[in-house]
């Protein structure tokens, strides 16, 4: 998938996630995260960040999260939705899992 501008998704209501992606030409997946839970899932929330982004071929990020104690399920949703409207694409692939 090809990012061609900030794409934002979520909230910062209490376990959600705000999400924004940027595309960049070079140098793979930056995260910047902040997270109320940090310490005791700061490792997994970039994991499944990463892991949906390779999901998406996207290999070129910028992606700032901001986390209040998100679900794994909601993460994906939400960098997932975020991509796409990077991406400019409202032709959602569902996936089953």
């Amino acid at each position: 998938m090809e990012l061609k501008n900030i794409g934002v998704a979520g909230t910062m209501e209490s376990s959600d996630i705000m999400i924004a992606i940027e595309p960049r030409t070079e140098g793979g997946i930056e995260i910047k995260l902040t997270s109320n839970v940090m310490n005791q899932f700061g490792k997994q929330i970039v994991k499944v960040i990463k892991e949906t982004l390779k999901e998406l071929e996207i290999e070129n990020a910028y992606v700032d999260a901001a986390d209040k104690g998100a679900l794994d399920c909601t993460i994906k949703a939400r960098v997932s939705a975020a991509a796409y409207r990077a991406a400019g694409s409202d032709e959602y692939v569902w996936r089953a899992k």
